[in-house]
């Protein structure tokens, strides 16, 4: 708040030392009316009694007026930018009536206040309606300014349909004459890559210098990062020599979104050339940049590459954050490589990092599904003693290790302690002991587990359902499992094609086959995600076999393939005893799959194809000599050959 001039200063003090001559610091008669006048005049005021302004009346009405401005005037925008500052609405409504009953000047800034003030309470509604009463009700003028205050409220609310539709108005109404600046332009172009708009993102973007309001480097930052959502690289790769030829330096910023784009395209190529051409510039990569060539790096699965770019960040003084430690210990593991991640962990610590509860998450999810508990355990007691305090990511991850490494009753234990330490077990964490306790073959604790859910006010979705319906078929109880398949339905849930496999899988144990073909094609017209895979082709191809319809086996084994889905091991392992079990005379399946090579062949599958040929040789079926041609030309294409060597050279060098 800015200082009180002399004058008040004067008067203040005045004010303060008249009272302390009316009454005795220490008075012997508390019954005094005079003491009993100074305390009333502490009480809280009734709901009849006027609310007592924020400062003293007295300061306003002394001192002289200064052209459109009285004294005080800047108290009344102090106390504007003070409420707001806090959040308080209701005092803030108080100052502007009372300044609006004195007939004092409003400025522009103290509504910019408010409005940043309705931005933090998420009112961006409130902002507008502000904006519309500023001329009317308060007398003051808009500029761009407060436009560009109000729409930023909306667009960092993310109601990009109304920012566009505020943007119109404004712009639009001569009456505001209200002129967009480059704020304006990258607010509205941002909104539109955020709604989809990119197209007239562009638009907007090319309407600029027509109204000589030049683009600045975040103007083309974000148009960038719009066209690389829409996978637009190209575009947005020619808009960065634009740039430089309009004079409009890059920033990190500006590489960093081209560099992600391509990453996860997994041009890496391309992404090292936009690293030259930023040095080249004289911009120096930050975390950012190192941050997502690292992931890129991950993605494509050369760690070894990502490390040593870690450790080429460091020597050029960025120091790396737990975002770029996360990202290699993650691909490590990923990768099978869960004690590599460990030793990065290491160095991370060395380095004077602390790993968060993420990283030792992830750890300790991968050691535990290498096989390696020992290892899992030891990692959870050092983190403990490095005063690491677990949540209910890294929970989880122990209880869901501890329930693949076959110990349920040690899972539920962590699992009560994670209860007595207040973090809540979360759906991840009941799915997973769920799992442990059937694959134990204690399906009533699971059972157990699946009520408490409910009493704690866990929300069940669809892995959880999943869990329980594969339990419930793995232990023969099928009506069980439809029970809760159709309250999964009824509660708005979509099987996933593990609950579809298990429930065909339960359906075909006990004798029900055509009610799971009914429910495999009811799969068919699902959504992509659900659509079935080889074990639920296998579970089918495998009831039909035993009960001796080899003909829809076949069938099926058709559409299987006519679907894109390549048979595996186990389907050739169906068939195979099929052949050699149910038909007389018994046939040894060399011509079977041999003929399925071929098919797979023809249908362009060759991966599909080179595996049956492996399955093949190891049953002592070789194929064919023209089949092995035919294998031996389609994997030694030019095309191929030359694509083999170009990635080989691209792992190399790249």
């Amino acid at each position: 708040m800015p200082k009180c001039p002399t004058h008040y200063s004067k008067l203040l003090a005045s004010s303060i030392r008249q009272r302390l001559k009316n009454h005795t610091l220490f008075p012997t008669d508390l019954s005094s009316p005079s003491l009993q006048s100074h305390l009333s005049s502490l009480s809280i005021p009734s709901d009849n009694d006027e609310p007592e302004p924020p400062i003293s009346d007295e300061i306003f009405r002394k001192g002289p007026n200064f052209g459109s401005y009285k004294s005080g005037d800047s108290t009344f925008y102090s106390l504007i930018e003070n409420y707001a500052s806090l959040g308080d609405f209701g005092s803030l409504e108080k100052v502007l009536d009372r300044m609006k009953r004195e007939r004092r000047v409003f400025i522009e800034r103290s509504f910019i206040a408010v409005f940043r003030a309705f931005g933090k309470a998420h009112l961006p509604n409130k902002a507008v309606d502000l904006f519309h009463r500023m001329v009317d009700e308060f007398q003051c003028r808009r500029t761009v300014k407060s436009f560009n205050s109000v729409l930023n409220v909306i667009v960092q609310e993310g109601h990009y349909a109304h920012a566009l539709e505020f943007y119109d108005h404004v712009v639009g109404d001569r009456n505001m004459n209200i002129s967009p600046n480059v704020l304006s332009y990258n607010l509205i172009i941002k909104a539109m890559c955020r709604f989809g708009l990119v197209d007239k993102a562009v638009e907007k973007f090319r309407e600029m210098p027509v109204r000589d309001c030049a683009p600045d480097v975040f103007t083309y930052c974000t148009l960038m990062d719009g066209l690389c959502k829409v996978n637009r690289i190209d575009e947005a790769v020619f808009l960065l020599d634009e740039m430089q030829i309009e004079g409009c330096s890059p920033s990190p910023a500006t590489f960093n979104v081209l560099i992600d784009a391509v990453c996860k395209k997994g041009d890496l190529g391309r992404a090292a050339k936009l690293v030259d051409n930023m040095f080249l510039k004289g911009c120096i990569p930050n975390e950012v940049t190192y941050n997502t060539l690292i992931h890129g790096l991950c993605l494509q699965g050369k760690l070894e590459k990502a490390v040593s770019l870690l450790d080429r960040m460091v020597l050029n003084k960025c120091v790396p954050n737990d975002v770029t430690y996360g990202t290699i210990i993650n691909g490590l593991v990923k990768q099978g490589r869960s004690l590599d991640g460990a030793r990065v962990l290491i160095s991370m610590e060395e380095r004077g990092r602390r790993a968060n509860e993420y990283i030792y998450s992830v750890l300790v999810s991968g050691l535990f599904k290498e096989g390696k508990s020992e290892e899992a355990m030891k990692l959870w007691k050092e983190m403990m003693e490095k005063g690491c305090k677990p949540n209910t990511v890294v929970y989880s991850a122990l209880i869901d290790g501890l329930c693949l490494d076959g110990k349920p009753d040690e899972a539920k234990e962590v699992f009560c302690e994670m209860v007595h330490n207040g973090c809540m077990p979360n759906s991840y964490a009941y799915s997973s002991l769920m799992k442990g306790f059937f694959q134990a073959g204690q399906g009533y604790k699971a059972i157990l587990l699946w009520k408490e859910m409910t009493d704690n006010n866990v929300i069940r979705n669809e892995v959880c359902y999943s869990v329980i319906i594969h339990g419930f078929c793995k232990d023969g109880k099928v009506k069980e499992a439809l029970m809760v398949w159709k309250q999964m339905l009824a509660r708005g849930y979509k099987p996933d094609v593990v609950a579809y496999s298990s429930m065909i899988h339960g359906l075909c144990n006990d004798g029900l086959v055509e009610q799971g073909l009914k429910l495999f094609n009811e799969m068919l017209s699902q959504e992509p995600e659900c659509q079935p895979d080889v074990i639920t082709y296998n579970i089918l191809l495998n009831a039909l076999c035993k009960q001796c319809t080899i003909s829809r086996a076949v069938d099926l084994l058709n559409s299987m393939l006519d679907r894109g889905c390549d048979p595996d091991l186990v389907t050739c392992d169906i068939f195979l005893t099929t052949l050699g079990e149910k038909l007389d005379p018994p046939q040894d399946g060399r011509e079977f799959l041999n003929e399925l090579v071929v098919r797979l062949i023809k249908r362009q599958r060759i991966v599909g194809a080179s595996r049956i040929v492996e399955v093949m040789l190891k049953k002592f079926l070789p194929p064919t000599a023209s089949t092995w041609t035919r294998v031996v030309q389609e994997l030694c294409k030019p095309k191929k050959v030359r694509a083999a060597i170009d990635k080989c050279w691209s792992s190399l060098y790249c």
